[in-house]
C-alpha cells in the first residue's frame, strides 16, 4: 500500500481542489491503471481490438479523453511477450502524460512544419507522441543528457520508425548554441516524483522536502539554459510528475516574471476533471491531475509563448553524403528520391528537405542517431540495419515471412528458428503484418539478426 508522506500531504492542503481524504484513499487502494498510445502509422483504431476487452467507439470510457491515440486497457497484458509492442505499433504510456497532445494541438500550429525540441526525452513517451502529431515536414530533436538513457530513447524511436527524428545527448546549456532555432520546446522536467507514488511505491522512499527544493533548482537551471534555443513567439510546454507547488506553480511564476514568457491557457472540458490552477504571483494557468479525479497518475502541465528576441546565428556543417554507388545499392530496398542518404560509418536517411536544419543540429550538438539507419554497403550490396525493417520505407516486394506468435517470440528472444522461408537471402519477419526485423536464409541454415541488445531475456511466453 502506498503511504503518502505526511509532509507532502501538508504541503498540498492549500492547492485548489485538493481533497485530502480522497487523495489518501486512492493511494491506499493500489489501483493499477494501464494505458497505451497507438502508433497511427502502424496501428489503426480498428487494430486496438488486439487488446482484449477494448471497444472502438469514441464514447467508450476506455478511450483516454484528451488523446486521439490513447486507450485504457482493462488489465495489464504481458507487453514483453507481445510482438506488436516490439514492432512499434504502440507505446505503453501513463494516461495523464498524454495531455501534452492538447497543448500542442491548441497552441503548436501543427498544420505548419515545425522544429521541435523534446529536451528531457528519455525513455521516449513524449517524443513518440510528438512525432505522431507533427507534420511529415517537421523535425523532432529528442535530447537526453544521461548517455545510458539516451540509448533507451534511441531504441524506442527506432521502434516507432520515423525518419524525421534526431536523438542528441547534450546538457541543456549546449542548446544555447542554437539560439532561436526551435519553434516548440517541450520540457518534461526531472522532478521529485510524487505523482508516481501509485505506479512506483519505491518513489516514496526517495521523496523528501529537501528533494523538492533540489529539483526546483535543477528545473530552473534546465529552463534557463535551454530557453535561448526557443525562437521569439515559440511555444514552451513545461510539465512534471510532481504535485509540489514549488516545482509547478512556482516555476510557472518564475518563467513569466524572470524569463519573459507569456502564459497561455488551454480549453479543458469540465468532465475531464483536470484541475486548473493559477500561480500565485503572476497568475499563469497550469493543469494538474489528481488520481482521485482523473484516471491516471499525478501530473502538471503549463504552456507559454516566448516574448524575448534572440540572435539566430549558428554554425552549420555539411554531413557526408553517400556515394552514387552506395545509393544505387539501395534501389532494390527503398525509394530514395525524397530522402538524403548520408554516411557516418553506416548509411542513414533523412527527409531531403530537413538536410539544412539537420546540418545545424549536427554542427552544434552531439548526435547519437539521425533519421533511419539503413545499414552498410559491402561488396556493392546492402547489409540492412534493424531500423530499416521497422521504418516503413521498404519496397512492398522486399521478401518477408509471417510468423506465428510462438515463432515471433522465439525470434525476439534471438533463438534458433526452425521454419523454412520460401526465398533465400535477406528478408524481414512479420507478425500480423508488422515487421519485426531481419533474417538471412542461407539454404541449409537461417540466421536470426534481431539485435542482441533488444532481445527478450525472459524465457517462456505470455501465459507463463
Amino acid at each position: 500500500m502506498a503511504t503518502v508522506p505526511a509532509a507532502l500531504i501538508h504541503s498540498l492542503e492549500q492547492l485548489p481542489h485538493f481533497d485530502k481524504e480522497a487523495f489518501i484513499a486512492v493511494h491506499a487502494a493500489e489501483e493499477k491503471v494501464t494505458s497505451v498510445r497507438i502508433n497511427p502509422v502502424k496501428f489503426g483504431l480498428e487494430d486496438v481490438a488486439h487488446f482484449s476487452g477494448v471497444q472502438l467507439t469514441n464514447t467508450n470510457p476506455v478511450a483516454v479523453p484528451w488523446s486521439q491515440y490513447g486507450f485504457y486497457l482493462p488489465q495489464r497484458p504481458s507487453f514483453t511477450f507481445d510482438p506488436l509492442f516490439h514492432a512499434g505499433c504502440y507505446y505503453v504510456q501513463e494516461a495523464s502524460s498524454m495531455f501534452l497532445e492538447q497543448a500542442l494541438l491548441q497552441h503548436g500550429q501543427l498544420e505548419q512544419d515545425q522544429k521541435v525540441l523534446d529536451l528531457c526525452a528519455a525513455p521516449g513517451g513524449k517524443s513518440t507522441h510528438i512525432q505522431s502529431l507533427i507534420s511529415a515536414g517537421s523535425l523532432l530533436v529528442s535530447n537526453e543528457v544521461i548517455k545510458a538513457r539516451a540509448g533507451i530513447l534511441k531504441q524506442n524511436l527506432t521502434r516507432w520508425g520515423a525518419a524525421n527524428t534526431v536523438v542528441t545527448n547534450n546538457d541543456p546549456q549546449h542548446f544555447a548554441r542554437l539560439a532561436g532555432f526551435f519553434d516548440i520546446m517541450v520540457v518534461d522536467a526531472p522532478c521529485s516524483g510524487s505523482g508516481l507514488f501509485r505506479r512506483d511505491p519505491q518513489a516514496i522512499n526517495v521523496w523528501s522536502e529537501d528533494a523538492v527544493q533540489l529539483c526546483c533548482g535543477r528545473q530552473r537551471r534546465i529552463l534557463a539554459d535551454a530557453l535561448p534555443a526557443l525562437r521569439s513567439g515559440g511555444l514552451l510546454v513545461y510539465s512534471t510528475c510532481s504535485y509540489s507547488a514549488e516545482e509547478d506553480e512556482a516555476i510557472a511564476d518564475w518563467l513569466v516574471q524572470d524569463c519573459g514568457m507569456e502564459p497561455l491557457q488551454l480549453e479543458v472540458p469540465a468532465e475531464w476533471q483536470i484541475v486548473t490552477t493559477s500561480a500565485p504571483a503572476s497568475g499563469p494557468k497550469g493543469y494538474r491531475f489528481f488520481p482521485d479525479k482523473t484516471k491516471g497518475e499525478g501530473f502538471y502541465l503549463a504552456c507559454f509563448r516566448k516574448k524575448a528576441v534572440d540572435d539566430t546565428r549558428y554554425k552549420t556543417a555539411k554531413p557526408e553524403k553517400a556515394s552514387a554507388k552506395e545509393v544505387a545499392a539501395l534501389a532494390t530496398w527503398l525509394d530514395t528520391s525524397q530522402l538524403e542518404v548520408l554516411k557516418e560509418g553506416f548509411l542513414y536517411a533523412l527527409p531531403a528537405h530537413l538536410l539544412e536544419a539537420y546540418s545545424m543540429v549536427k554542427a552544434n550538438l552531439y548526435v547519437q542517431q539521425a533519421g533511419i539507419r539503413l545499414g552498410e554497403v559491402m561488396k556493392d550490396k546492402l547489409v540492412p540495419d534493424h531500423a530499416l525493417a521497422l521504418s516503413g520505407l521498404l519496397h512492398d516486394d522486399v521478401p518477408g515471412t509471417d510468423l506465428s506468435l510462438e515463432d515471433a517470440i522465439r525470434y525476439l528472444q534471438r533463438q534458433d528458428l526452425s521454419f523454412v522461408p520460401e526465398k533465400r537471402g535477406w528478408q524481414t519477419v512479420r507478425y500480423k503484418g508488422h515487421e519485426l526485423g531481419w533474417i538471412n536464409a542461407l539454404g541449409n541454415r537461417l540466421n536470426n539478426y534481431y539485435p542482441k541488445e533488444l532481445r527478450i531475456l525472459k524465457q517462456g511466453g505470455p501465459d507463463q
